[in-house]
């Protein structure tokens, strides 16, 4: 399969889950699959806004930011939901699982959208056979389609997967992009709004390929450095990685393995569950935060796939609180069933200066001996800059390695209730 891939350049995937929350509601209650659904920001007001819809609401005209009274309109036998954030959540937490099971390199962008390097993920298969497995995997385990761009680089991933909704897969290569992506209104182009276009048009370009032959000067005038960089990805060139450790809007960060085998031994997989811990911890102290609440995945051989999180009373960062609670959570929660997936998430972050820690006995006496430490630290810090001086750990960026690692999931949360081979319910307890 090796030969499938260029011996130079990338292959990435662009993964865009198709009208995501209406998709997800239909998953949840499938009494709701081949009617008109919107999600609405406010239902019970005519001035609420679609957030989104379903694609047999789009066919009478109903779209998205549209106003409630409009889309009624339309549709007047439309069903109208409030959006359940915890639920999407957790169904975007299962799909980046999926994702991190075929590369490391795993890029979320939103809560419905991320890119996965596969360059050397040839193991899997060819990069469509890739794409498609992955497809069907997201469908099969979550009851959710998504759409996507197979490409050398991120601009080109993502044009792709938006060029056959729902439940498409495109490959676009830079020689398809004279033919495919030129003739393509400027205002089709991603990265280009309507006000980016409007200035566009303002110098007659009007075409993607217009953009591409423009006077780069010109552009620059026009866009500043934004310029030169829509008329580079114009002509197919985009030269960004696909990067796990970006900033995402998830407020989490985590860490999942897919084991080599199946394992039903607890104490191996006590031990991936210390690994997880420690790279979890290694995120944490270099991003400088803190995690208010901790979940664990487990997904069995039979790909049935449990997550379970609970809300911690003090933020934590080191890798032994953290293996700690992941232990607890799982001795409680593993059914005793050969595992597949191990992963680690903390979500709810908060940078340490913002962390109000509830102290109890312990752990007043443990930071009453470190407070010496703590006043010179922040004379230092006064003195000469925040980061004259900084902790270890939060410094070190520990390089361990074990197969398929993920990083920065997203929400532990309940999904489906139960059903096989979805996510499972949450649990809320207090850590004491």
């Amino acid at each position: 399969m090796k030969q499938m891939y260029p011996k130079n350049g990338r292959v990435i995937l662009h993964v865009d889950m198709n009208s995501f929350y209406a998709s997800v509601e239909m998953a949840y209650d499938p009494s709701l699959k081949g009617k008109p659904l919107a999600i609405a920001g406010n239902p019970e007001e005519r001035r609420g806004i679609i957030v989104t819809c379903s694609y047999e609401a789009r066919e009478f005209g109903v779209k998205t930011t549209m106003p409630l009274w409009e889309a009624k309109k339309l549709c007047p036998q439309l069903i109208i939901m409030k959006p359940n954030f915890e639920r999407y959540r957790a169904a975007s937490m299962g799909m980046f699982d999926i994702l991190r099971e075929y590369s490391s390199l795993v890029e979320p962008v939103s809560i419905d959208e991320g890119y996965v390097d596969i360059t050397d993920s040839y193991e899997f298969g060819s990069p469509i056979e890739i794409a498609g497995t992955i497809q069907k995997q997201v469908f099969q385990q979550l009851d959710l389609p998504c759409s996507i761009g197979v490409a050398p680089n991120k601009f080109l991933a993502k044009m792709a997967s938006d060029m056959k909704k729902p439940m498409g897969i495109t490959i676009l290569r830079k020689r398809d992009v004279p033919h495919i992506l030129w003739p393509m209104e400027v205002e089709e182009m991603h990265g280009v709004g309507r006000k980016t276009g409007e200035k566009l048009r303002n110098l007659n370009i009007t075409t993607i390929g217009e953009l591409a032959k423009a006077d780069e000067i010109i552009l620059k005038a026009a866009l500043g450095i934004n310029g030169p960089r829509l008329k580079q990805k114009a002509n197919g060139q985009d030269f960004r990685k696909v990067d796990p450790d970006s900033a995402s809007e998830f407020k989490s960060v985590g860490n999942s393995t897919t084991l080599p085998r199946d394992v039903s031994n607890q104490r191996e997989l006590l031990q991936v569950f210390e690994k997880l811990a420690a790279q979890v911890s290694s995120r944490l102290k270099r991003k400088k935060v803190m995690a208010v609440s901790l979940g664990i995945t487990i997904r069995y051989k039979d790909r049935k796939t449990i997550t379970r999180s609970r809300k911690l009373k003090n933020p934590i960062q080191h890798n032994d609180e953290i293996y700690q609670i992941a232990k607890e959570l799982f001795i409680k929660h593993w059914n005793g069933n050969a595992v597949r997936l191990l992963g680690i998430t903390g979500t709810d972050l908060v940078e340490p200066e913002q962390a109000v820690k509830q102290l109890d006995l312990f752990s007043f006496e443990k930071d009453a001996k470190k407070e010496p430490l703590f006043q010179t630290m922040d004379l230092l810090r006064k003195k000469y800059g925040t980061k004259i001086i900084d902790n270890a750990g939060a410094l070190s960026d520990m390089k361990l390695t074990s197969p398929k690692i993920g990083t920065d999931t997203s929400f532990n949360k309940d999904f489906l209730h139960g059903r096989p081979g979805r996510i499972d319910k949450k649990e809320k307890d207090d850590h004491s």
